[in-house]
């Protein structure tokens, strides 16, 4: 049986939204997803929550940048990370970076949250 990741795509209307207010540092654009689970199978339920907050933003100034996001009332994604879009990236850097980078370095508050859709889905490894 193959695993999979379990989350939510970002639909490209929303990255679009957000490429004006959060300018990517680095030179790969990322902005697709935000993980619920890793290694999860087809059983596994998709996510029921339709909508998110950006929260945050991290970057460890080395280039990994991501983008907090809250979803049903909390970042914690209960693995002991948080609910994060990888927004962009630098050369030989990888998007799981970004929960380092979150744990070791923290996140900038976004005020006003923005209130973002969210697509539940699916992507094997």
């Amino acid at each position: 049986m193959s695993r999979a990741i379990t989350g939510w795509e970002l639909p490209e209307q929303q990255r679009d939204m957000l490429l004006p207010q959060f300018a990517p540092r680095y030179e790969t654009l990322v902005t697709d997803h935000v993980t619920l689970r890793f290694g999860t199978d087809e059983d596994t339920p998709l996510p029921s929550a339709r909508t998110g907050e950006v929260v945050g933003e991290a970057d460890d100034g080395e280039g990994v940048q991501a983008l907090v996001v809250r979803i049903d009332g909390t970042t914690d994604r209960g693995d002991g990370s948080h609910y994060h879009i990888t927004w962009s990236l630098g050369e030989g850097r990888r998007a799981k970076e970004s929960n380092d980078v979150i744990a070791a370095r923290g996140w900038s508050r976004v005020d006003p949250p923005i209130e973002i859709a969210l697509e539940p889905a699916r992507w094997r490894f």
